[in-house]
This record gives C-alpha cells, sequence and structure tokens, in this order.
C-alpha cells in the first residue's frame, strides 16, 4: 500500500509504500477547549476550564493565528503528546483598535479604506470611519474586517 503523509510535527508531506504484513502505530491527537488567558514573551498561556491548569505554548507552535488570540477567547487546542498541533480559533473575533487615523467628517461606507493596528498587532484594512477605541469584528479564516463590534 501506497500513502502519503502530512508529519503532524513539521508539517511536511511525505509518500510511503508499507507491505501487507507491516503495521503502522496510531498518532493519538487529542481536542481540548482552552481559554487563552496571556501572552508571556514569545509564549502564550492558555487555561483549561474544567481544572484551571495551564499550558504554556511556544509561539511558533501557534504561527500566524497568533494574530487573532485575544485574551479570554475560546479555542480547540490539538494536541499530539505534549505538542500543539493547531489552533483552532472561532471563525469571528472581537478585538479593539490601537492605532488609526482619524476619520474625517463625511467618512461612510462607500468602499474606501484605511490600515489600523490592532490590540494583537495585527494591521488590518478597515472603512474609514472605524476610529481608534472602537471594537471591530474580523473574520479568523480570512483575516478581513467584518463589522463594527456593540
Amino acid at each position: 500500500m501506497k500513502i502519503k503523509a502530512k508529519n503532524v510535527r513539521t508539517g511536511r508531506i511525505i509518500e510511503k509504500t508499507y507491505r501487507a504484513d507491516e503495521k503502522v502505530t496510531q498518532a493519538i491527537v487529542q481536542r481540548q477547549p482552552k481559554q487563552f488567558l496571556y501572552r508571556d514573551g514569545e509564549n502564550f498561556v492558555f487555561m483549561d476550564t474544567g481544572d484551571y491548569s495551564q499550558l504554556e505554548v511556544p509561539g511558533d507552535q501557534i504561527g500566524d493565528r497568533k494574530d487573532f488570540l485575544v485574551e479570554g477567547e475560546e479555542v480547540v487546542l490539538s494536541l499530539y503528546d505534549s505538542d500543539v498541533l493547531d489552533v483552532e480559533l472561532p471563525p469571528q473575533v472581537k478585538m479593539k483598535v490601537t492605532e488609526a487615523a482619524p476619520g474625517l467628517k463625511g467618512d461612510s461606507v462607500s468602499g474606501s479604506t484605511k490600515k489600523v493596528k490592532l490590540e494583537t498587532g495585527l494591521s488590518l484594512e478597515v472603512p474609514l470611519f472605524i476610529n481608534q477605541g472602537e471594537s471591530i469584528i474580523v473574520d479568523t479564516r480570512t483575516g478581513a474586517y467584518i463589522s463594527r463590534a456593540d
């Protein structure tokens, strides 16, 4: 049998051929809901809401998803042994605008955009009427602005 498999630690895809009498060990991947608490230097601290235990995850294991991690947000971590393989974010997150050029009188939803900086450091194109201090909703799959938050 010839297979294509993805190495869960490195992300590399390999092709391998097995004979009928060969055994393959199954990788047990656990999906655990966690709450993101805070960033500690390059590490991210998550808490299990059931037993309040904390898990510190290096930023390189989280990758680009760190731009969407807001304190208090619920995520699902996929774990193999103690390695984090994936961080499953909610489809949308509410984030605060920390830096934005001031909006001008008459700015509306016309299609014009400006670049703002969000609380996680993510830069994003938003409509001109969004101001510093406001909260917006961002799509975590595309990284795009969706709407103002309540």
